[in-house]
């Protein structure tokens, strides 16, 4: 709890990854991407309850090994296609009905970012409350090198550019900052996301995180997220 606010934390875990097979089992220095995150959790004592969303029995057995509550997810959320917000929205809906009450913040962490930090996960909650946001999403600066304004498509084998602004772009300096999310962190106000059940409005805020973040996707991903950690 802060400022007199509940706060509950849902972990989205499926087992049907394609890129990697059963991805939030694997492990970096002997943990699993699960046990990471729900050692976290433990850690994060204003955290008053949390759940592990999954449609696999070995994801469920590894998120109660480590004391997350677990929410099975009935089949017409389970496959690749079904977006974050079905799957938190359910979530969210089942551990208020296990714990017959409501909570007044909902967090969403993915197992696949193994590099976040308690502090930014508490900063992150009170910019929700001090600014009264609907949403916080955690977010990293992005290279200049990927900078829309400098990205391409192709179009019937030919180049062109991905913005009408790409072609007037002649040095770096001429480029604004932009963002990524980094899948650290969603923070929303519970009422706000069960009435629109939307994890972003008008009234999102961000949370800038500097220093290495990684979402796990692929292998590649899996061994740079290994290195950043050691």
């Amino acid at each position: 709890m802060i400022n007199k606010k509940t706060i509950i934390a849902i972990v989205p875990a499926r087992g049907g990854s394609k890129g990697i097979k059963l991805k939030n089992l694997k492990k970096i220095n002997g943990k699993s991407l699960i046990e990471i995150t729900a050692k976290l959790i433990k850690k994060c004592n204003f955290i008053d309850y949390s759940a592990i969303s999954t449609d696999h029995p070995k994801i469920a057995i590894e998120g109660k090994k480590f004391g997350l509550n677990v929410i099975n997810r009935p089949k017409n959320i389970s496959g690749d296609k079904i977006s974050d917000k079905e799957v938190l929205l359910h979530a969210l809906l089942e551990s208020e009905k296990i714990k017959k009450k409501n909570f007044d913040i909902v967090i969403m962490l993915h197992p696949t970012s193994p590099l976040r930090k308690m502090n930014d996960i508490k900063k992150s909650i009170n910019l929700l409350i001090m600014k009264n946001y609907d949403s916080v999403w955690t977010v990293s600066e992005t290279d200049t090198k990927f900078h829309p304004d400098k990205q391409l498509i192709i179009k019937s084998n030919k180049i062109k550019y991905f913005t009408k602004r790409g072609k007037k772009i002649t040095y770096r300096q001429q480029l604004s900052k932009v963002y990524h999310r980094n899948s650290n962190a969603y923070i929303m106000n519970s009422n706000f996301f069960k009435n629109k059940k939307t994890l972003l409005s008008k009234n999102t805020g961000a949370y800038l995180i500097k220093g290495k973040q990684i979402s796990i996707d692929t292998i590649e991903d899996l061994s740079l997220a290994k290195t950043y950690i050691k």
